[in-house]
């Protein structure tokens, strides 16, 4: 069945008008909405006027265009649209080229219901996977066109083919993670797993047993054996986000895994092989938490073989007009919303303002506007209601405070709540943004009495 219980709209090309009559009953019994052309150039005219979702196409249709004329043109207008050749004069060579040309499957009349039915319902649904398949991986494609993108984009090009070790650094909401997934995609292991930690994200006393796995009854709580994260992305890739956050005691058996290839589940003594590929990120200067002692030298050296810095946005401006167009085509596609337009000098706002959030940011913010603006154009007017902007206050909280911790709580608070409007008060996804557990969240939260302005409590992952 298809995913989406919505009424598929199918285009029948046929010249006989008792074959079309008989598709039309079939069809709409099913509740497929039909258009109907009796020749090519009608078919045609049709496909480039209206929206349809699959093409049933007779390959004899004298005079005029023949189905395979009219298939090789339907394709070059949309290849992803579905076709499927009918046809009581068919041979197998005609079938053969049709299915080079693009078509979908080839039927033979008469036609019989059930095998039209299902051929059609498994058109649809491969063409809805695929249109999944290309958002989702649209949402993956590293955007820009400033000169330190592309050579991000060149140098993982050259480094994706290895095995070499990878440390990718920049702030947080950079895009870190999709150069991981780029190195990977494009790597001699994309066929395998990609298995992605956030090391920011596990408690320091479980993160031993998320990579490296445990016994049954090796400590409180371990009712099962349990395949760590390592052994998971063996022939694969490991990507260990935030790896600037793992306590010292898991690096030095992160540190042997890289020396022996092997790893010790917590509560056994027996080593197990792994061939895995390496990627590291972090937000941290490294370098500089060696100096405080909370990261390991040597472990630094192992990760850092090759080095990918990913700049924040505001050192890459010019980036900012691609980006915020990506998002406003797939946050109006994704919501069936109509395409909105960002005036000249809506973009010129968007690109002057500072982007501490980077990437991550600017889509929350895209997002709002293109939800929020009620016309099709977004203008600056909308911009500086919708999105926060906080430079004032902070300037009011320096020369208000009356001793340094009053600032430091006053500031501490307006970030917060910054960014819990930025996140639509959302409690996880702020706690995320903030690399902070949430019942810490909460409880600054308390602390300073933060409340949405329109004073309408939100539970955590409510609406907004």
């Amino acid at each position: 069945m298809l995913r989406k219980m919505v009424m598929r709209k199918v285009l029948v090309v046929d010249d006989e008008k008792s074959i079309r009559d008989s598709i039309k009953m079939i069809l709409e019994y099913e509740k497929y909405e039909t258009l109907f052309a009796d020749s090519g150039a009608k078919a045609l005219t049709i496909f480039q006027e209206q929206v349809v979702d699959a093409v049933l196409l007779d390959i004899k249709m004298p005079p005029g265009k023949d189905g395979i004329e009219v298939l090789k043109e339907i394709k070059h207008i949309n290849t992803e649209i579905p076709v499927i050749m009918i046809s009581g004069h068919g041979t197998f060579d005609t079938a053969v080229e049709a299915t080079k040309l693009g078509a979908f499957d080839y039927l033979a009349k008469p036609l019989d219901r059930d095998k039209l039915l299902v051929t059609l319902r498994n058109a649809l649904e491969q063409q809805q996977l695929t249109s999944e398949v290309k958002q989702l991986r649209a949402k993956e494609i590293i955007l820009g066109e400033s000169t330190k993108i592309k050579d991000i984009l060149k140098l993982i090009q050259r480094v994706a083919s290895t095995d070499s070790r990878i440390l990718i650094t920049g702030e947080s909401g950079t895009g870190k993670e999709l150069v991981a997934k780029a190195i990977h995609r494009a790597s001699k292991r994309a066929t395998t797993p990609l298995v992605e930690v956030n090391c920011a994200a596990i408690p320091a006393e479980l993160i031993e047993s998320e990579l490296f796995g445990h016994e049954k009854g090796s400590f409180t709580g371990a009712t099962a054996q349990r395949i760590g994260k390592f052994e998971q992305s063996d022939e694969g890739t490991i990507f260990l986000d935030e790896i600037g956050d793992m306590s010292t005691q898991a690096q030095a058996k992160v540190l042997r895994v890289l020396e022996e290839g092997k790893v010790e589940r917590v509560g056994s003594n027996k080593l197990i092989n792994v061939d895995v590929r390496l990627i590291a990120a972090t937000n941290k200067n490294l370098p500089e938490e060696i100096k405080k002692g909370t990261f390991r030298e040597d472990l630094f050296h192992r990760l850092n073989v090759i080095p990918i810095h990913i700049p924040p946005l505001r050192e890459r401006r010019e980036d900012i007009p691609i980006l915020v167009n990506a998002f406003v085509e797939e946050i109006c596609a994704r919501n069936g919303i109509a395409m909105k337009k960002v005036t000249r000098h809506a973009m010129d706002t968007l690109m002057n303002k500072g982007w501490s959030g980077n990437v991550r940011e600017l889509r929350n913010i895209v997002e709002r506007l293109v939800i929020m603006t009620p016309s099709e154009t977004i203008e600056s007017a909308e911009m500086e209601t919708l999105s926060p902007a906080r430079s004032d206050e902070v300037g009011g909280i320096l020369h208000t405070s009356h001793s340094f911790q009053e600032f430091k709580d006053r500031a501490e608070a307006a970030f917060i709540k910054y960014q819990l409007e930025l996140h639509n008060w959302n409690v996880s996804k702020t706690a995320e943004a903030l690399e902070m557990e949430r019942s810490h969240l909460y409880t600054k939260i308390k602390k300073y009495g933060l409340e949405r302005e329109d004073t309408q409590e939100k539970e955590e992952g409510g609406e907004g």
